[in-house]
């Protein structure tokens, strides 16, 4: 069973005025996994599509899919996906690629139908290509790992690059996930913006009665969405993207737009933040 929700572009002057529920239900993307369903959700900032797959144990096959407009998905897109859950196998152009969790796979344009199998729990994220890259299954050993933060300010952390020029080619997404350490809670502040970019986060690995205090919004005028497990929120280019969190917590990132440098940000000061 496939869905799919379109969610289109918002002013920043149009989100200023949003209250609580109007924000929940147009940045926030709940309910991606559900048993034996492909569910997605189309955006239309960059065109970047989000969702989750959870075969159950039989096999779901991603092709068709009517908002893309081509006879295959990626037929003009790229496509890159993390197992969230138990032992997974993705199959494409007739290749069986088997996923543990945390494993992520690249899949290039014009790679065809992808079938999911097994007990994996399988976070999908597209964009549009230009060009065709290899696909590539990248185990968490080959991620490049960066450590940022520090105890004192509760943002120890850990950065895991997957899609990313130093670990594997891609067109234009950008794919990795952090998570905090032990006692940190605080992601990604000092804040900042990439007006060249949109984002799309996935939180996951969480206790059920656990929340992250997602902050989006221009820095003079921040919002809130409390999130759970498995839920996810889009990020537009205009928009801060932080968060601090009850308890442990990691989430993936996914990126795109003008460029792929993942240090072309805009930061913006503690004390500029209203």
């Amino acid at each position: 069973m496939l869905t799919v929700e379109t969610r289109h572009a918002i002013h920043p002057e149009h989100a200023k005025v949003m209250d609580t529920a109007e924000l929940r239900r147009h940045f926030l993307t709940p309910g991606l996994f559900g048993n034996g369903e492909i569910r997605l959700v189309y955006s239309h900032y960059d065109r970047f599509v989000m969702g989750g797959v959870v075969p159950g144990g039989a096999e779901l096959t991603l092709d068709a899919v009517q908002e893309a407009g081509t006879p295959s998905f990626l037929d003009r897109r790229e496509m890159a996906v993390v197992n969230i859950g138990g032992e997974g196998r993705v199959i494409v152009g007739g290749e069986t690629h088997p996923m543990d969790r945390g494993d992520v796979i690249y899949i290039g344009m014009g790679a065809g139908p992808v079938t999911f199998c097994g007990e994996g729990r399988f976070y999908v994220t597209s964009t549009p290509a230009h060009r065709a890259c290899p696909t590539r299954l990248i185990p968490t050993s080959e991620a490049k790992e960066v450590h940022l933060g520090e105890t004192a300010t509760s943002n120890k952390r850990t950065i895991r690059q997957f899609v990313h020029p130093e670990v594997c080619d891609s067109c234009q997404l950008l794919l990795g996930y952090t998570t905090l350490h032990e006692g940190s809670v605080w992601n990604t502040m000092p804040a900042h913006r990439h007006d060249r970019r949109m984002e799309a986060y996935l939180y996951w690995g969480m206790e059920p009665q656990a929340r992250v205090l997602h902050l989006m919004g221009e820095p003079e005028e921040t919002r809130h969405l409390f999130i759970a497990n498995e839920e996810g929120a889009l990020s537009p280019p205009w928009s801060i993207h932080s968060g601090a969190g009850i308890g442990a917590y990691t989430f993936i990132w996914a990126m795109a737009g003008d460029n792929q440098s993942f240090t072309d940000m805009d930061m913006v000061a503690v004390e500029d933040l209203r």
